[in-house]
């Protein structure tokens, strides 16, 4: 297939610079290596050399659209596009002032920065000595995360499929960086969540105020059995919905039990009682009247 018509599927017909820059990087893959031998067929070659391109020009390119066009999994689409990168010797970049510059963040760009060199050097320390020196942070997708999770912090909106497609990597490592750099650099990415109590939210203190039990826990105060039946009841109400549906069929199950079991009781016969076998009344043959004829 035509690589004009293989950019037209991916709708990068109107993107000249693409077109001509994926294919020197095709008749390059032609030159050095087989891409036969990586399991790498012409027409995914083809569409690993459009993304690479688009990468490197900062054009959006629709890997999800790619990956139906190859015929692949995502999986093993990325692992093909590893490998021919890795083959073709380039390296996709993703700077930080751009993403601002794109995305309109222009003052996360510091944060960003101190978010990355702050990142790596807990990363770092975490490991083993012999294993600091092979860790590679120069991918995108760690700049690319770093990025999202300022503009999260920060309040910002940031379209996080156009990060992960400008970065070239699949959903499930941009949700595993963006974890890990939460989790080693919570001062930096984090957000702190408060919970709120519900009776205090204006809406919750309305719908508890009409439920009965509520309404009894104010009326009955001055009696000490609503006082304990009120106290059941914010007990009740301070469980969380799934705990007190299963309470309440706990609660249920167990009427049913014992209503069983007294009735059991009631019909069950007294063992000490002798029974008494009935007697079988059988006529004699000469107290048998003849039919009449």
């Amino acid at each position: 297939m035509d690589m004009s018509s293989i950019a037209a599927n991916l709708g990068l017909s109107g993107s000249r610079p693409v077109i001509r820059k994926a294919g020197e990087l095709r008749r390059l893959c032609d030159v050095n290596f087989d891409s036969s031998v990586l399991g790498i067929g012409e027409v995914c070659k083809a569409i690993i050399c459009l993304e690479i391109a688009a990468s490197k020009l900062q054009v959006i390119f629709d890997r999800a659209e790619a990956v139906r066009m190859s015929g692949m999994s995502e999986k093993a689409y990325i692992r093909s596009f590893n490998s021919l990168q890795n083959g073709l010797g380039v390296k996709t970049t993703l700077d930080v002032r751009e993403l601002g510059i794109q995305f309109g963040c222009v003052r996360l760009i510091p944060f960003v920065q101190k978010g990355l060199s702050l990142y790596k050097e807990r990363f770092l320390a975490a490991l083993p000595p012999s294993r600091r020196a092979s860790t590679d942070f120069g991918r995108p997708v760690f700049t690319a995360a770093a990025f999202y999770l300022c503009a999260r912090r920060h309040k910002l909106k940031v379209d996080k499929l156009k990060l992960i497609d400008l970065c070239g990597t699949s959903s499930a490592e941009f949700t595993t960086v963006s974890t890990s750099m939460t989790d080693l650099c919570f001062d930096v990415f984090g957000i702190a969540k408060e919970k709120k109590d519900p009776k205090s939210i204006k809406g919750n203190r309305e719908l508890l105020d009409v439920l009965p039990s509520k309404r009894k826990h104010e009326d009955d105060s001055d009696s000490s059995a609503s006082d304990e039946s009120s106290d059941n009841d914010q007990d009740e109400l301070d469980l969380p919905t799934h705990k007190r549906r299963k309470k309440m069929e706990r609660e249920a199950y167990n009427d049913w039990k014992s209503s069983v079991l007294s009735s059991n009781k009631k019909t069950k016969p007294d063992p000490a009682k002798p029974r008494r076998q009935a007697q079988l009344n059988f006529k004699k043959p000469s107290e048998v009247t003849p039919a009449a004829n």
